[in-house]
């Protein structure tokens, strides 16, 4: 997570400057208290990190910039946030960003049938998995 690295002091400051608890940026998130106190937390073992939905809420609803929150400082490509398949700076239109993003999510989710073969092949055996894989390489 390159550009997480601080996020979770980043957070913090933010909430509290702003006299937010963790109960209120969950609200704005619209995520459980459990989970964002998991974004601060100090020990990188238990330490977790915002979607993207979350993030940009977070962003929106505080009126901060990404770039307060994200370390681009140390970058090379700073200015520029990395998605999969995507890049866009501070000029790009990023509803339109987001967009193709959510186009190449949608692209990449597993069918109903692929979902299913998951499924089963979870539910088997090891024995079971290992020929399949045999069978299939």
């Amino acid at each position: 997570m390159r550009y997480m690295k601080s996020f979770h002091r980043r957070l913090r400051v933010l909430r509290e400057s702003r006299q937010l608890s963790v109960a209120d940026i969950a609200r704005l998130c619209d995520a459980d208290e459990r989970r964002v106190a998991g974004w601060e937390s100090e020990n990188p073992k238990t330490r977790t990190y915002p979607d993207i939905d979350e993030l940009m809420d977070l962003c929106l609803k505080t009126e901060t910039p990404l770039e307060a929150l994200l370390d681009f400082e140390d970058a090379p490509d700073a200015g520029q946030l990395e998605l999969p398949g995507l890049a866009f700076d501070s000029q790009a239109d990023l509803g339109r960003v987001l967009e193709e993003l959510e186009r190449e999510i949608e692209r990449l989710k597993p069918t109903e049938e692929e979902m299913e073969m998951l499924r089963r092949f979870r539910n088997t055996t090891a024995e079971n998995r290992r020929m399949l894989i045999q069978l299939l390489g």
